[in-house]
């Protein structure tokens, strides 16, 4: 009867720590695009010489 309510696993830890994995990959996803959109375009170098 007693073993009935034991938790054999908490599930807890491992959802947190999984939604703090996905957080980081998403903010470093998003990071990786701001460089790439904000990078200085490619002109002519002609100009340049």
């Amino acid at each position: 009867m007693i073993s009935q309510n034991l938790a054999l696993y908490n599930w807890n830890n491992g959802v947190i720590m999984i939604a703090i994995f996905a957080l980081v990959c998403i903010t470093l996803v998003g990071i990786l695009v701001n460089f790439m959109m904000s990078g200085k375009k490619k002109e002519d170098t002609d100009e340049d010489q």
